[in-house]
């Protein structure tokens, strides 16, 4: 089993800020795959499935970004997996907009959900797909104002692009293993 964790904030106030792109995408392969999302125990927005023949655990947890890591700890203990077996997605003000990346461990970058499952399982041996969103254009907007600023319907469309190709890197590394 894998655990696919898409990070975000919960609520319709968040749902298309920069910060929730973990979200968007979370919801997008969940439909893709036809995996069901409802309320957990871990805290979080969870479903089981299959993604390509590996069975996979979709958490998208509701504790808020920064404190991502309590339910990401509780699915992963429960259902034994290992970190290595562990994918976060999630925002990346380092990357362009619309482009992304996947890395296998590292540290988090200030991306404070990561530095939080980083903190809960002890180590930064797992895998992310870091989607970008840019740094703010003006240098007198907070980095933290920017991720939390909804995406125009233009952005939102590229993102919608860009999802099946986000979808294909997941099952690569899905795959791979």
């Amino acid at each position: 089993m894998f655990v696919v964790a898409c990070l975000g904030n919960p609520g319709k106030k968040y749902a298309t800020n920069r910060h929730n792109i973990g979200f968007l995408l979370g919801e997008y392969i969940a439909g893709l795959y036809r995996i069901s999302l409802a309320a957990s125990s871990f805290s979080a927005l969870a479903g089981k499935g299959t993604m390509e023949g590996r069975d996979v655990l979709i958490v998208m947890p509701q504790t808020y970004m920064n404190n991502s890591g309590g339910p990401v700890r509780k699915a992963v203990d429960f259902y034994k997996v290992p970190p290595e077996r562990l994918v976060v997605v999630h925002d990346d003000i380092e990357l362009p907009f619309c482009q992304f990346r996947s890395k296998f461990g590292g540290g988090h970058k200030g991306q404070n959900g990561v530095r939080s499952i980083i903190q809960e399982l002890g180590t930064p041996d797992f895998y992310r797909i870091r989607f970008g969103v840019g740094r703010p254009e003006n240098p007198d907007v907070a980095v933290a104002d920017h991720v939390l600023s909804n995406f125009t319907g233009d952005e939102l469309e590229r993102i919608r692009e860009a999802a099946p190709s986000v979808a294909e890197m997941l099952i690569a590394i899905l795959t791979a293993q």
